[in-house]
């Protein structure tokens, strides 16, 4: 008996230091931990909700958290998607429309559909071939790829994978001055037409998910590194405190005198920023809450854009993002001021799904979308939508329903 009793002593330990040495060697090889997707495919979309729930079983949980999540509760965050339910479509009918023609322009450059790729960080946390893969994708469906300061792949391996596809850089302006020169300078010689300046985050939102999570990203993010190090292993809030933090309309106006391309400004809320920003000289202004990432509890995107719209009065672009997930989305925001749309986490959910061909997916189920909406709402062109009124429910005081029209 007590041979016996040795001999499964003996054999727990041996069980336990084995355990021991894998979580050893799984701590210490960093590169072993974090397995993005390598699917490369055509993928079937019922629409993005699902495509979302899909994504959530292919990325690790940590970098769909990052991905997917908002600032605080993420009711903003969720707001962004809901309130496009605040106003309504008129159905047309004996309107002729048949066949709807979807391409568009923006700031010169033609495309096939009035939605672009919105800057995203770290499309390496969804699939191995990160940005690089969803600029062959936005390439081959015929729109515009923004890249993000804190992509995961080199701006020139985004520019060789658009393949001359039109392409606009997307930055946080850093404390030091000379490196903004420098990587605008680079953006610039690699092909991109415009520069985006996001100027919604000053501090990073307080995203709950990635303290939970200790979230440290398991990749390089090689075009910030230039300036602020080492970022694999390091948290977004150490790799964030290189950016600037204070930003004024001098600040765009420092970055016009950087670059001859056109200079966007990304992350406008409030029609008086719009006209501070357009006097600085925007040559185009992005209606954005950044994905409901930063202040939870303020407006949804959609509720600010046609007050926006207003006040810029037609004098400069119109860039949307923040919630847009079907058709009936677009053209609400077009119909409310927008001149194009963005999507970021739907092309990382169809990147991780399916490579580049799943990108070139979701374009395709949003094109599909955006024309049968377009039938049934009597728009036979993008220009159509933008002089069509939408229904808007309101109540008074007395609790009466009331209709109301939302255009420009």
């Amino acid at each position: 008996m007590k041979k016996i009793m040795f001999v499964l002593c003996i054999v727990l330990i041996l069980l336990l230091v084995i355990w021991l040495v894998m979580k050893f060697n799984k701590s210490a090889a960093p590169d072993n931990q974090y397995n993005a997707s390598e699917l490369d495919t055509q993928i079937t979309i019922y629409d993005i909700d699902d495509l979302e729930k899909r994504a959530a079983a292919v990325i690790p949980q940590g970098g769909f958290d990052y991905i997917y999540g908002g600032a605080d509760t993420e009711q903003t965050m969720r707001d962004n998607v809901a309130c496009f339910e605040n106003v309504d479509i008129y159905p047309r009918v004996l309107t002729g429309v048949n066949m709807p023609d979807i391409t568009t322009s923006i700031l010169g450059i033609d495309i096939s559909l009035p939605v672009i790729v919105a800057p995203a960080a770290a499309h390496g946390l969804a699939h191995v071939s990160a940005e690089a893969g969803s600029a062959r994708g936005a390439a081959a469906s015929g729109t515009i790829m923004s890249v993000s300061n804190y992509a995961s792949s080199t701006l020139a391996e985004i520019a060789a994978a658009g393949n001359g596809a039109p392409q606009w850089f997307q930055l946080y302006l850093s404390k030091d001055d000379e490196f903004n020169r420098q990587i605008i300078k680079q953006a610039e010689e690699l092909g991109y037409r415009a520069i985006i300046l996001t100027v919604d985050a000053p501090v990073g939102g307080n995203r709950i998910r990635d303290v939970k999570n200790d979230f440290k990203f398991p990749l390089a993010l090689p075009n910030v590194a230039q300036k602020s190090g080492p970022t694999k292993g390091h948290g977004i809030g150490k790799i964030f405190a290189a950016a600037q933090n204070k930003l004024t309309a001098y600040d765009v106006m420092r970055v016009k005198r950087m670059t001859n391309l056109p200079v966007i400004v990304k992350g406008i809320q409030h029609p008086d920023d719009a006209e501070i920003a357009i006097a600085a000289g925007a040559d185009a202004i992005w209606v954005s809450n950044h994905g409901g990432r930063q202040l939870d509890g303020s407006f949804c995107a959609f509720d600010v854009l046609s007050d926006v719209a207003r006040r810029v009065n037609k004098r400069v672009p119109i860039i949307f993002d923040s919630g847009i997930r079907r058709g009936t989305h677009i053209f609400k925001a077009i119909a409310s001021g927008a001149d194009v749309v963005a999507i970021g986490r739907p092309v990382i959910y169809g990147l991780a799904l399916g490579g580049w061909r799943g990108v070139v997916s979701v374009f395709d189920y949003l094109k599909t979308d955006l024309r049968r909406v377009m039938t049934l709402a009597g728009a036979q062109t993008i220009e159509d939508i933008k002089h069509i009124k939408l229904r808007v429910p309101q109540c008074d005081c007395d609790k009466d329903l009331h209709l109301t029209e939302k255009s420009l």
